[in-house]
């Protein structure tokens, strides 16, 4: 497997693990992410995600915002806003992988129409329209859950409701 442009971001966390004195083990288990998979990313091997590097980052106890410019998601000189934007997203318990997406890609049609042009690995993301219709899409099965519950369709109802 030919390495990537992460190198740095692995010998930084490499460095980062080692000076928290966690064994590489130790260190996936508290970010949630295998063994192999951290020991691909030290070694520069694979390219993690925002949400990996935010996982890691809050495992180690340091800025995710420094890895993800390690990681080339970011440039240095980007907004902090936008860092604790996508950063505050990511974190958010209440909302899906799939909400968490739909936001950001919105978030990103916002600043791109407004001039500021996402530009993270060259990527070029949906359109917050094309976001929502596929969203909805997903959801458009006979309308919202009040409406099929109001029709007496139970496949969406609260069990706990139904049960007596």
């Amino acid at each position: 497997m030919a390495s990537l442009n992460v190198g740095n971001l692995g010998e930084y966390l490499r460095e980062q693990r080692r000076s928290a004195q966690l064994s590489l083990r130790q260190l996936a288990d508290a970010a949630g992410v295998s063994n192999p998979y951290l020991s691909q990313i030290e070694r520069g091997l694979r390219k993690p995600s925002a949400e990996v590097l935010q996982q890691v980052a809050k495992a180690l106890r340091i800025s995710a915002e420094t890895l993800y410019v390690r990681a080339g998601i970011l440039d240095a000189e980007r907004d902090r806003d936008e860092v604790e934007t996508r950063a505050v997203i990511l974190a958010d318990p209440t909302l899906t992988e799939r909400q968490k997406q739909v936001l950001l890609q919105v978030y990103e049609s916002f600043r791109k129409e407004n001039g500021f042009a996402d530009l993270r690995d060259g990527e070029v993301t949906e359109t917050a329209a094309e976001s929502l219709e596929e969203s909805d899409a997903s959801t458009s099965t006979g309308g919202t859950s009040a409406e099929r519950r109001d029709r007496g369709d139970s496949s969406d109802s609260d069990p706990q409701q139904t049960a007596g």
